[in-house]
């Protein structure tokens, strides 16, 4: 069993910043490739906002790119993702996902909420 506990969501004004951190712990013994977040906002599919490799290479999704930044700390087997200029229509849940390496698994985390007012 592998757990990803999420932190730093929160109410921000326009043009602020947050940052979002996920841990995981439990069956990890194998490591951890691909981490992810997500966001799904009211009534609206959940979208990949960023990813970071086992190597660390990074994609952005349109949006956000210039924005955000994920990076990840090995060692903690934990992953952030940096918000800047933040902006009403990034208000939602923000979710984090990890893969497992050779297949075993892809976990989430329970999601934390992203509000921006304007």
């Amino acid at each position: 069993q592998v757990q990803l506990v999420e932190s730093g969501g929160g109410l921000v004004q326009a043009g602020g910043s947050l940052r979002l951190s996920c841990a995981a712990s439990g069956n990890i013994f194998i490591g951890i490739s691909a981490m992810r977040w997500w966001c799904q906002a009211p009534g609206k599919q959940r979208e990949l906002v960023a990813t970071i490799t086992s190597s660390g290479v990074t994609n952005y999704a349109a949006s956000v790119k210039g924005r955000f930044t994920i990076s990840r700390d090995n060692a903690k087997n934990t992953v952030y993702l940096e918000m800047n200029s933040l902006k009403p229509e990034d208000t939602a849940v923000y979710y984090c996902n990890v893969a497992l390496r050779e297949g075993r698994g892809v976990y989430w985390g329970q999601g934390t909420q992203v509000t921006v007012s304007a």
